[in-house]
Protein backbone atom coordinates (compact mmCIF):
# COMPACT_ATOMS: atom_id res chain seq x y z
CA UNK A 1 0.00 0.00 0.00
CA UNK A 2 1.83 3.22 -0.75
CA UNK A 3 2.26 6.13 1.33
CA UNK A 4 -0.81 8.43 -0.25
CA UNK A 5 -3.36 5.50 0.31
CA UNK A 6 -2.35 4.77 4.10
CA UNK A 7 -2.75 8.35 4.28
CA UNK A 8 -6.33 8.72 2.96
CA UNK A 9 -7.45 4.91 4.89
CA UNK A 10 -6.42 6.85 8.14
CA UNK A 11 -8.15 9.94 7.50
CA UNK A 12 -11.16 8.01 6.52
CA UNK A 13 -10.86 6.15 10.23
CA UNK A 14 -10.71 9.37 11.69
CA UNK A 15 -13.50 10.95 9.96
CA UNK A 16 -15.94 11.47 12.88
CA UNK A 17 -18.83 9.29 12.94
CA UNK A 18 -20.59 6.70 15.24
CA UNK A 19 -22.33 6.84 18.19
CA UNK A 20 -21.34 9.84 21.12
CA UNK A 21 -18.30 8.28 22.33
CA UNK A 22 -16.71 7.46 19.09
CA UNK A 23 -17.61 11.01 17.74
CA UNK A 24 -15.91 12.85 20.63
CA UNK A 25 -12.74 10.46 20.50
CA UNK A 26 -11.97 11.20 17.13
CA UNK A 27 -12.81 14.97 17.66
CA UNK A 28 -10.41 14.98 20.27
CA UNK A 29 -7.70 13.71 18.00
CA UNK A 30 -8.90 16.15 15.40
CA UNK A 31 -8.61 18.90 18.04
CA UNK A 32 -5.27 17.41 19.41
CA UNK A 33 -3.40 17.69 16.16
CA UNK A 34 -5.01 21.42 15.24
CA UNK A 35 -3.91 22.90 18.32
CA UNK A 36 -0.32 21.14 18.18
CA UNK A 37 -0.10 22.10 14.97
CA UNK A 38 -1.38 25.99 14.97
CA UNK A 39 0.60 26.19 18.44
CA UNK A 40 3.88 24.73 16.56
CA UNK A 41 4.04 26.92 14.25
CA UNK A 42 3.45 30.07 16.53
CA UNK A 43 5.82 29.05 18.78
CA UNK A 44 8.33 28.64 15.60
CA UNK A 45 7.10 31.62 14.07
CA UNK A 46 7.90 33.94 17.76
CA UNK A 47 11.22 31.47 18.02
CA UNK A 48 12.84 32.52 15.09
CA UNK A 49 11.19 36.35 14.68
CA UNK A 50 13.10 36.30 18.05
CA UNK A 51 16.23 36.60 16.63
CA UNK A 52 15.38 39.42 13.87
CA UNK A 53 12.67 41.43 15.93
CA UNK A 54 13.51 43.26 19.22
CA UNK A 55 11.01 42.64 22.59
CA UNK A 56 9.96 46.12 22.10
CA UNK A 57 8.68 44.42 18.65
CA UNK A 58 6.44 41.92 20.21
CA UNK A 59 5.11 44.53 22.57
CA UNK A 60 3.96 46.95 20.23
CA UNK A 61 2.11 43.83 18.81
CA UNK A 62 1.01 43.26 22.42
CA UNK A 63 0.05 46.32 23.40
CA UNK A 64 -2.38 46.45 19.51
CA UNK A 65 -4.01 42.76 20.11
CA UNK A 66 -4.42 43.23 23.91
CA UNK A 67 -6.80 46.78 22.87
CA UNK A 68 -8.50 43.76 20.41
CA UNK A 69 -8.56 41.72 22.52
CA UNK A 70 -10.49 43.84 24.95
CA UNK A 71 -13.14 44.65 22.51
CA UNK A 72 -13.97 41.74 21.40
CA UNK A 73 -14.12 40.15 25.09
CA UNK A 74 -16.51 42.59 26.09
CA UNK A 75 -18.30 42.54 23.31
CA UNK A 76 -18.83 38.81 22.99
CA UNK A 77 -22.35 38.00 23.44
CA UNK A 78 -21.81 34.10 23.75
CA UNK A 79 -24.57 32.95 20.82
CA UNK A 80 -22.39 30.49 19.02
CA UNK A 81 -21.89 28.99 22.61
CA UNK A 82 -25.65 29.07 23.10
CA UNK A 83 -26.05 27.10 19.54
CA UNK A 84 -23.57 24.49 20.68
CA UNK A 85 -25.51 24.42 23.75
CA UNK A 86 -28.94 23.70 22.30
CA UNK A 87 -30.17 20.06 22.26
CA UNK A 88 -31.86 20.62 19.12
CA UNK A 89 -29.37 19.48 15.77
CA UNK A 90 -30.05 22.09 13.47
CA UNK A 91 -29.41 25.52 14.31
CA UNK A 92 -30.08 26.60 10.67
CA UNK A 93 -33.40 29.67 12.11
CA UNK A 94 -30.74 31.03 14.52
CA UNK A 95 -27.96 32.03 12.03
CA UNK A 96 -29.52 34.45 9.95
CA UNK A 97 -29.91 36.30 12.95
CA UNK A 98 -26.62 35.46 14.26
CA UNK A 99 -24.58 36.33 11.27
CA UNK A 100 -26.24 39.56 11.06
CA UNK A 101 -25.61 40.65 14.70
CA UNK A 102 -22.01 39.59 14.22
CA UNK A 103 -21.35 41.53 11.61
CA UNK A 104 -22.64 44.96 12.98
CA UNK A 105 -20.01 44.07 15.88
CA UNK A 106 -17.53 43.80 13.19
CA UNK A 107 -18.23 46.88 11.76
CA UNK A 108 -18.67 48.83 15.39
CA UNK A 109 -15.41 47.38 16.68
CA UNK A 110 -13.30 48.07 13.79
CA UNK A 111 -14.91 51.56 13.65
CA UNK A 112 -13.72 52.52 17.30
CA UNK A 113 -10.22 50.47 16.86
CA UNK A 114 -9.77 53.52 14.41
CA UNK A 115 -11.08 56.56 16.69
CA UNK A 116 -9.36 55.19 19.38
CA UNK A 117 -5.99 54.11 18.55
CA UNK A 118 -4.31 57.41 19.05
CA UNK A 119 -5.65 57.51 23.09
CA UNK A 120 -4.75 53.94 23.30
CA UNK A 121 -0.80 54.95 22.51
CA UNK A 122 -0.98 57.31 24.48
CA UNK A 123 -2.11 55.76 27.23
CA UNK A 124 0.34 53.34 27.10
CA UNK A 125 3.15 56.33 25.98
CA UNK A 126 4.04 54.34 22.97
CA UNK A 127 3.18 56.62 19.16
CA UNK A 128 4.51 53.77 17.67
CA UNK A 129 1.11 52.03 18.15
CA UNK A 130 -1.10 53.57 16.36
CA UNK A 131 -1.03 52.80 13.26
CA UNK A 132 -0.61 48.96 14.45
CA UNK A 133 -3.84 49.60 15.75
CA UNK A 134 -5.72 51.30 12.54
CA UNK A 135 -4.39 48.27 10.85
CA UNK A 136 -5.51 45.62 13.43
CA UNK A 137 -9.19 47.32 13.49
CA UNK A 138 -9.59 45.33 9.91
CA UNK A 139 -9.60 41.82 11.93
CA UNK A 140 -12.99 42.74 13.58
CA UNK A 141 -14.86 42.76 10.30
CA UNK A 142 -13.21 39.94 8.84
CA UNK A 143 -14.43 37.90 12.30
CA UNK A 144 -17.72 39.42 11.64
CA UNK A 145 -17.84 38.34 8.03
CA UNK A 146 -17.29 34.51 8.24
CA UNK A 147 -20.24 31.62 7.65
CA UNK A 148 -22.13 31.26 10.42
CA UNK A 149 -22.67 27.48 9.24
CA UNK A 150 -18.92 27.11 10.86
CA UNK A 151 -20.30 26.81 14.25
CA UNK A 152 -21.75 23.34 13.11
CA UNK A 153 -18.12 22.36 12.91
CA UNK A 154 -17.94 22.32 17.31
CA UNK A 155 -22.23 21.32 18.03
CA UNK A 156 -21.39 18.25 16.23
CA UNK A 157 -18.11 17.34 16.44
CA UNK A 158 -17.06 17.99 12.97
CA UNK A 159 -13.29 19.01 14.53
CA UNK A 160 -11.98 17.40 11.16
CA UNK A 161 -13.24 20.70 9.44
CA UNK A 162 -12.47 22.57 12.21
CA UNK A 163 -9.15 21.39 11.27
CA UNK A 164 -9.20 22.96 7.55
CA UNK A 165 -10.52 26.34 8.84
CA UNK A 166 -7.85 26.69 11.81
CA UNK A 167 -5.13 25.88 10.36
CA UNK A 168 -5.95 27.79 7.25
CA UNK A 169 -5.15 31.02 9.27
CA UNK A 170 -2.36 29.73 10.88
CA UNK A 171 -0.16 28.68 7.85
CA UNK A 172 -1.16 32.30 6.32
CA UNK A 173 -0.14 33.72 9.12
CA UNK A 174 3.21 31.77 9.42
CA UNK A 175 4.32 32.30 5.30
CA UNK A 176 3.21 36.22 5.82
CA UNK A 177 5.21 37.05 9.28
CA UNK A 178 8.23 35.33 7.96
CA UNK A 179 8.20 37.05 4.04
CA UNK A 180 7.76 40.25 5.76
CA UNK A 181 9.94 39.99 8.57
CA UNK A 182 12.79 39.01 5.60
CA UNK A 183 12.27 42.04 3.77
CA UNK A 184 11.82 44.44 6.54
CA UNK A 185 12.57 42.97 9.96
CA UNK A 186 10.19 45.44 11.28
CA UNK A 187 6.89 44.72 13.92
CA UNK A 188 5.09 44.95 10.90
CA UNK A 189 5.82 41.27 9.76
CA UNK A 190 3.86 40.37 12.89
CA UNK A 191 0.94 42.74 12.27
CA UNK A 192 0.10 41.84 8.75
CA UNK A 193 0.82 38.30 9.53
CA UNK A 194 -2.08 38.86 11.67
CA UNK A 195 -4.22 40.25 9.41
CA UNK A 196 -3.74 38.29 6.56
CA UNK A 197 -4.48 35.32 9.01
CA UNK A 198 -8.23 36.46 9.50
CA UNK A 199 -8.60 37.06 5.98
CA UNK A 200 -7.70 33.47 5.22
CA UNK A 201 -10.25 32.15 7.46
CA UNK A 202 -12.84 33.99 6.41
CA UNK A 203 -12.83 32.55 2.83
CA UNK A 204 -11.99 29.17 4.43
CA UNK A 205 -15.34 29.41 6.44
CA UNK A 206 -17.39 29.75 2.65
CA UNK A 207 -15.21 27.14 1.29
CA UNK A 208 -15.50 24.42 3.80
CA UNK A 209 -19.24 24.63 4.88
CA UNK A 210 -22.07 24.78 2.19
CA UNK A 211 -24.45 27.25 4.46
CA UNK A 212 -24.69 30.93 2.37
CA UNK A 213 -26.49 33.58 5.01
CA UNK A 214 -28.50 36.26 4.20
CA UNK A 215 -28.77 39.50 6.00
CA UNK A 216 -32.06 39.37 8.64
CA UNK A 217 -32.93 39.83 12.46
CA UNK A 218 -35.38 37.71 14.57
CA UNK A 219 -35.60 39.51 17.71
CA UNK A 220 -37.67 36.12 19.43
CA UNK A 221 -34.31 34.24 18.25
CA UNK A 222 -32.21 36.99 19.55
CA UNK A 223 -33.91 36.98 23.12
CA UNK A 224 -33.45 33.14 22.82
CA UNK A 225 -29.52 32.92 22.02
CA UNK A 226 -28.83 36.14 25.12
CA UNK A 227 -30.59 33.91 27.73
CA UNK A 228 -27.39 31.91 27.67
CA UNK A 229 -24.91 34.19 25.86
CA UNK A 230 -25.04 36.79 28.78
CA UNK A 231 -23.61 35.10 31.13
CA UNK A 232 -20.68 34.07 28.43
CA UNK A 233 -20.58 37.98 27.99
CA UNK A 234 -19.77 38.38 31.50
CA UNK A 235 -17.49 35.71 31.95
CA UNK A 236 -15.77 36.64 28.93
CA UNK A 237 -15.08 40.42 29.82
CA UNK A 238 -14.45 39.33 33.64
CA UNK A 239 -11.21 36.49 32.11
CA UNK A 240 -10.29 39.04 30.05
CA UNK A 241 -8.96 41.22 32.56
CA UNK A 242 -7.91 38.59 34.98
CA UNK A 243 -6.06 36.89 31.65
CA UNK A 244 -4.89 40.09 29.91
CA UNK A 245 -4.91 42.42 32.62
CA UNK A 246 -1.60 41.33 34.13
CA UNK A 247 -0.16 42.91 30.53
CA UNK A 248 -2.06 46.28 30.44
CA UNK A 249 -0.37 46.88 34.41
CA UNK A 250 3.11 45.58 32.33
CA UNK A 251 2.72 47.91 29.32
CA UNK A 252 1.11 51.10 31.44
CA UNK A 253 3.62 50.36 34.67
CA UNK A 254 7.05 49.46 33.11
CA UNK A 255 7.22 49.70 29.22
CA UNK A 256 6.58 47.89 25.63
CA UNK A 257 10.19 45.72 26.24
CA UNK A 258 8.68 44.68 29.41
CA UNK A 259 5.54 43.37 27.71
CA UNK A 260 7.23 42.01 24.92
CA UNK A 261 9.20 40.18 27.46
CA UNK A 262 6.14 38.74 29.53
CA UNK A 263 4.17 37.75 26.50
CA UNK A 264 7.14 35.44 24.78
CA UNK A 265 7.25 34.02 28.35
CA UNK A 266 3.69 33.30 28.53
CA UNK A 267 2.99 31.74 24.81
CA UNK A 268 5.73 29.32 25.36
CA UNK A 269 5.56 28.72 29.25
CA UNK A 270 1.64 28.08 28.75
CA UNK A 271 1.70 26.30 25.71
CA UNK A 272 0.69 22.97 26.70
CA UNK A 273 -2.07 24.16 29.31
CA UNK A 274 -3.34 26.50 26.93
CA UNK A 275 -3.70 23.79 24.04
CA UNK A 276 -5.42 21.38 26.45
CA UNK A 277 -7.67 23.66 27.69
CA UNK A 278 -8.94 24.90 24.07
CA UNK A 279 -9.29 21.30 23.62
CA UNK A 280 -10.86 20.32 26.55
CA UNK A 281 -13.47 23.01 25.80
CA UNK A 282 -13.79 22.30 22.15
CA UNK A 283 -14.68 19.29 22.61
CA UNK A 284 -16.20 18.30 26.04
CA UNK A 285 -18.85 21.14 25.87
CA UNK A 286 -20.65 19.52 23.20
CA UNK A 287 -20.28 16.39 24.42
CA UNK A 288 -21.43 17.24 27.84
CA UNK A 289 -23.98 18.86 26.86
CA UNK A 290 -26.06 15.82 25.17
CA UNK A 291 -25.11 14.09 28.66
CA UNK A 292 -26.16 16.78 30.64
CA UNK A 293 -29.36 15.14 31.98
CA UNK A 294 -27.53 11.99 32.79
CA UNK A 295 -25.62 12.55 35.76
CA UNK A 296 -23.17 9.49 36.40
CA UNK A 297 -22.52 9.39 32.54
CA UNK A 298 -21.28 13.01 33.03
CA UNK A 299 -19.45 11.88 35.84
CA UNK A 300 -18.07 9.33 33.41
CA UNK A 301 -16.62 11.29 31.11
CA UNK A 302 -15.46 13.92 33.34
CA UNK A 303 -12.98 11.62 35.08
CA UNK A 304 -11.87 10.15 31.62
CA UNK A 305 -11.25 13.68 30.29
CA UNK A 306 -9.34 14.58 33.62
CA UNK A 307 -7.46 11.47 33.37
CA UNK A 308 -6.09 11.94 29.70
CA UNK A 309 -5.32 16.55 30.46
CA UNK A 310 -3.46 15.79 33.79
CA UNK A 311 -1.44 12.84 32.22
CA UNK A 312 -0.15 15.03 29.60
CA UNK A 313 0.04 18.82 31.83
CA UNK A 314 1.47 17.63 34.57
CA UNK A 315 4.85 16.05 32.64
CA UNK A 316 5.15 19.68 30.36
CA UNK A 317 4.32 21.73 33.28
CA UNK A 318 7.29 20.27 35.61
CA UNK A 319 9.30 20.19 32.20
CA UNK A 320 8.70 23.83 31.40
CA UNK A 321 9.94 24.66 34.93
CA UNK A 322 13.28 22.95 35.17
CA UNK A 323 14.52 23.17 31.16
CA UNK A 324 13.42 26.82 31.10
CA UNK A 325 17.13 28.23 31.29
CA UNK A 326 18.35 26.00 29.00
CA UNK A 327 15.47 26.26 26.84
CA UNK A 328 15.94 30.22 26.76
CA UNK A 329 19.53 29.95 25.90
CA UNK A 330 18.98 27.60 23.08
CA UNK A 331 15.93 29.10 21.22
CA UNK A 332 15.53 32.32 22.15
CA UNK A 333 19.23 33.75 22.48
CA UNK A 334 20.57 36.95 23.62
CA UNK A 335 18.54 39.11 25.25
CA UNK A 336 15.71 37.49 26.74
CA UNK A 337 16.98 36.29 29.81
CA UNK A 338 14.93 37.95 32.03
CA UNK A 339 11.85 35.66 30.78
CA UNK A 340 13.15 32.67 32.46
CA UNK A 341 11.38 33.13 36.13
CA UNK A 342 8.98 34.34 34.43
CA UNK A 343 8.38 30.96 32.73
CA UNK A 344 9.25 28.74 35.55
CA UNK A 345 6.40 30.94 37.45
CA UNK A 346 3.88 30.69 34.29
CA UNK A 347 4.32 26.73 34.01
CA UNK A 348 2.74 26.09 37.49
CA UNK A 349 -0.04 28.57 36.51
CA UNK A 350 -0.09 27.08 33.29
CA UNK A 351 -0.84 23.54 35.00
CA UNK A 352 -3.46 24.66 37.44
CA UNK A 353 -5.55 26.06 34.50
CA UNK A 354 -4.99 23.07 32.77
CA UNK A 355 -6.90 21.41 35.58
CA UNK A 356 -9.79 23.95 35.91
CA UNK A 357 -10.41 23.60 31.89
CA UNK A 358 -11.84 20.36 32.55
CA UNK A 359 -14.29 22.25 35.29
CA UNK A 360 -15.62 24.76 33.13
CA UNK A 361 -17.20 22.57 30.34
CA UNK A 362 -19.01 20.56 32.79
CA UNK A 363 -20.76 23.69 34.01
CA UNK A 364 -22.21 25.29 30.70
CA UNK A 365 -23.13 22.06 29.37
CA UNK A 366 -25.34 22.02 33.02
CA UNK A 367 -26.56 25.15 32.16
CA UNK A 368 -24.65 27.36 34.96
CA UNK A 369 -22.20 29.41 33.16
CA UNK A 370 -23.16 31.81 35.96
CA UNK A 371 -20.56 29.83 37.88
CA UNK A 372 -17.53 31.22 35.73
CA UNK A 373 -18.79 34.73 35.70
CA UNK A 374 -19.19 34.69 39.44
CA UNK A 375 -15.58 32.90 40.30
CA UNK A 376 -14.20 35.43 37.95
CA UNK A 377 -15.13 38.64 39.77
CA UNK A 378 -14.00 37.25 43.12
CA UNK A 379 -10.76 36.36 41.28
CA UNK A 380 -10.41 39.99 39.42
CA UNK A 381 -11.28 42.01 42.75
CA UNK A 382 -8.45 39.93 44.34
CA UNK A 383 -5.84 40.35 41.68
CA UNK A 384 -6.64 44.24 41.27
CA UNK A 385 -5.73 44.56 44.51
CA UNK A 386 -2.25 43.79 44.73
CA UNK A 387 -0.66 43.48 40.95
CA UNK A 388 0.06 46.89 40.74
CA UNK A 389 2.01 47.74 43.74
CA UNK A 390 3.83 44.17 43.16
CA UNK A 391 4.23 45.17 39.40
CA UNK A 392 5.93 48.07 40.62
CA UNK A 393 8.34 46.43 43.26
CA UNK A 394 9.28 43.40 41.50
CA UNK A 395 8.72 43.63 37.65
CA UNK A 396 7.33 41.09 35.75
CA UNK A 397 8.26 38.04 37.97
CA UNK A 398 6.25 39.90 41.07
CA UNK A 399 3.40 40.04 37.98
CA UNK A 400 3.26 36.70 37.15
CA UNK A 401 3.75 35.90 40.75
CA UNK A 402 0.47 37.58 41.63
CA UNK A 403 -1.32 35.90 39.29
CA UNK A 404 -0.41 32.65 40.26
CA UNK A 405 -0.78 33.55 44.27
CA UNK A 406 -4.38 34.64 43.47
CA UNK A 407 -5.71 31.25 41.91
CA UNK A 408 -4.12 29.25 44.11
CA UNK A 409 -6.14 30.12 47.23
CA UNK A 410 -8.78 31.12 47.38
CA UNK A 411 -10.08 30.50 43.93
CA UNK A 412 -8.90 27.14 43.07
CA UNK A 413 -10.50 25.27 46.58
CA UNK A 414 -14.00 27.00 45.23
CA UNK A 415 -13.28 25.69 41.72
CA UNK A 416 -13.02 22.27 43.43
CA UNK A 417 -15.98 22.17 45.82
CA UNK A 418 -18.43 23.39 42.68
CA UNK A 419 -17.22 20.98 40.18
CA UNK A 420 -17.42 18.14 42.66
CA UNK A 421 -20.77 19.00 43.36
CA UNK A 422 -21.86 19.37 39.78
CA UNK A 423 -21.03 15.82 39.08
CA UNK A 424 -22.01 14.56 42.33
CA UNK A 425 -18.40 13.01 43.21
CA UNK A 426 -16.32 13.30 46.08
CA UNK A 427 -12.42 14.92 46.82
CA UNK A 428 -10.91 12.00 47.65
CA UNK A 429 -11.76 10.69 43.98
CA UNK A 430 -10.56 13.48 42.20
CA UNK A 431 -7.36 14.00 43.80
CA UNK A 432 -6.47 10.25 43.29
CA UNK A 433 -6.96 10.95 39.91
CA UNK A 434 -4.48 13.84 40.08
CA UNK A 435 -2.42 12.48 42.32
CA UNK A 436 -0.68 9.78 39.83
CA UNK A 437 0.32 12.07 37.46
CA UNK A 438 1.74 14.03 40.03
CA UNK A 439 4.27 11.59 41.86
CA UNK A 440 5.21 10.23 38.00
CA UNK A 441 6.05 14.49 36.89
CA UNK A 442 8.01 15.52 39.99
CA UNK A 443 10.26 12.39 39.82
CA UNK A 444 10.64 13.34 36.33
CA UNK A 445 11.94 16.74 36.88
CA UNK A 446 14.22 16.08 39.83
CA UNK A 447 15.91 13.31 37.42
CA UNK A 448 15.94 16.32 35.11
CA UNK A 449 17.45 19.41 37.39
CA UNK A 450 20.24 16.77 38.65
CA UNK A 451 21.37 16.26 34.78
CA UNK A 452 20.77 19.89 33.61
CA UNK A 453 23.30 20.97 36.78
CA UNK A 454 25.85 18.38 35.84
CA UNK A 455 25.53 18.08 32.04
CA UNK A 456 27.95 20.00 29.88
CA UNK A 457 27.43 20.43 26.12
CA UNK A 458 28.74 22.32 23.52
CA UNK A 459 25.68 23.58 22.49
CA UNK A 460 22.61 24.68 24.36
CA UNK A 461 20.32 23.03 21.42
CA UNK A 462 21.91 19.87 21.84
CA UNK A 463 21.76 20.04 25.88
CA UNK A 464 18.05 21.15 25.91
CA UNK A 465 17.18 18.21 23.51
CA UNK A 466 18.84 15.38 25.70
CA UNK A 467 17.36 16.87 28.67
CA UNK A 468 13.75 17.00 26.93
CA UNK A 469 14.80 12.94 25.91
CA UNK A 470 15.69 11.30 29.31
CA UNK A 471 12.74 13.60 30.77
CA UNK A 472 10.15 11.66 28.28
CA UNK A 473 11.98 8.46 29.05
CA UNK A 474 11.72 8.85 32.67
CA UNK A 475 8.13 10.18 32.95
CA UNK A 476 7.47 7.22 30.95
CA UNK A 477 9.12 4.41 33.22
CA UNK A 478 7.04 5.94 36.42
CA UNK A 479 3.89 5.66 34.59
CA UNK A 480 4.47 2.46 33.50
CA UNK A 481 5.48 1.43 37.26
CA UNK A 482 2.38 3.44 38.82
CA UNK A 483 -0.05 1.29 36.48
CA UNK A 484 1.09 -1.75 36.87
CA UNK A 485 1.54 -1.27 40.12
CA UNK A 486 -0.69 0.64 41.60
CA UNK A 487 -4.16 -0.22 39.23
CA UNK A 488 -4.42 2.84 37.84
CA UNK A 489 -7.02 2.41 35.32
CA UNK A 490 -4.91 4.50 32.73
CA UNK A 491 -4.96 1.85 30.42
CA UNK A 492 -8.74 1.20 30.35
CA UNK A 493 -9.03 5.18 29.24
CA UNK A 494 -6.59 4.18 26.44
CA UNK A 495 -8.03 1.65 25.31
CA UNK A 496 -11.76 3.15 25.37
CA UNK A 497 -10.23 5.91 23.37
CA UNK A 498 -8.59 3.05 20.95
CA UNK A 499 -11.64 1.22 20.62
CA UNK A 500 -13.79 4.61 19.67
CA UNK A 501 -11.62 4.85 16.54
Amino acid sequence: MSPLSSLRRLLTRLTPGGDLTERSVKSGIWATITNILDRGLQLLMVAILARMLTPADFGLLGIALLTLSAFKRFSNIGFDQALIQKGSGNVDSYLNTYWSIEILRGLLLAGLLLLVAPLVAGFFDEPRATPILRVIALTPLLLGLRNPGIVYFRKDLEFDKQFVYTMSGSVTNFVVALAVALATQSVWALVLGYVSSDAARLLASYAIHDYRPRPGFDLEVAKDLFGFGKWITGSESVYFLINQGDDAVIGWVLSATSLGLYQVAYQFAKAPATEISQIISSVAFPAYSQLQDDIPALRTAFFRTLQVTMVISFPASVGIAVVAPTFVEAVLGPGWGPVVPVMQIVAVYGLLIALGSAYSPVWKALGRPDYMAKLGVFRLVLTALIIIPVTREFGIVGTAAAVLGVYIFPVMPIDVYLVIRSVETSLGRLLREISYPAVASLLMGGVVYWLQSTLTLPWALLELAVLVAVGAAVYGAAVAALELGLNWDLRETLRNFAGAI
